[in-house]
């Protein structure tokens, strides 16, 4: 069963960091998304340009209604996500524990509303 992990932290977090800082974490992402190919679980991933770039569109009413930035305006904001395709729940777990985002935000765990198969 594919399982979306989304990577939720706060910007807050990352503002200080030097461009050494950023290679030590894309180092250690990467070696996450290596230990994901080598379980032959994973499906896909991405990280996202901050909020302040996001434009959201709504029709609700019958009118097109722009908003930049996110939907919701909140502390922690949706910075990625992996697709992992493996048995259940707690595998997904598991694997959600092992993401670098787990150790400083929060890894949210939506099973795919559609089987991909």
């Amino acid at each position: 069963m594919r399982y979306t992990l989304l990577l939720y932290s706060d910007p807050a977090d990352f503002a200080h960091m030097t461009p050494e800082d950023w290679g030590r974490e894309k180092q250690v992402y990467g070696a996450y998304i290596a230990a994901l190919n080598e379980a032959g679980v994973f499906v896909d991933t991405d990280w996202l340009q901050p909020t302040s770039t996001a434009t959201t569109i709504s029709l609700k009413g019958g009118a097109r209604q722009v908003q930049d930035g996110p939907f919701a305006d909140t502390k922690e904001r949706l910075g990625g996500y992996f697709v992992i395709d493996v048995a259940d729940l707690d595998t997904a777990m598991e694997w959600a524990e092992k993401c670098p985002a787990a150790q400083y935000g929060k890894v949210e765990i939506r099973a795919t509303a559609m089987d991909g198969g």
